[in-house]
């Protein structure tokens, strides 16, 4: 997808932090791959449970999902997850299991190079 078809879809979207993550994640080269996920179709952002989050992450990753992370499952690894969003419950099992949780738009902002940032889908 290209930068100009990216525009296209953000002027589309109706969320306001979602539109913002976007045009933030556009403006930085290596971001721009997250931007083409975020502007794309919900329905091929990805929702993950913390059961699968733990199958494939180890101990003091930073992982980054473009999409929602759901509660089902526990998480038993101190990681590091940047995503769209979380859902309540899942945020309290991250605080049990000692995990931090960041929002792609604060990532983006901490970490402009996107080093140390594994993609899961």
């Amino acid at each position: 997808m290209s930068r100009t078809k990216i525009k296209s879809h953000l002027r589309k979207k109706t969320k306001p932090e979602l539109k913002e993550t976007i045009a933030l994640a556009l403006k930085n080269p290596a971001w721009e791959s997250t931007a083409k996920i975020l502007a794309g179709p919900t329905r091929k952002q990805s929702s993950l449970n913390l059961f699968e989050i733990e199958k494939k992450v180890s101990q003091g990753d930073t992982i980054l999902i473009p999409g929602k992370i759901l509660s089902k499952g526990e998480l038993t690894k101190q990681i590091d997850i940047v995503a769209l969003s979380i859902s309540k419950e899942a945020k309290e099992k991250l605080a049990k299991s000692k995990s931090k949780f960041r929002t792609i738009k604060e990532e983006i902002q901490k970490n402009k190079k996107m080093e140390g940032v594994k993609v899961l889908r």
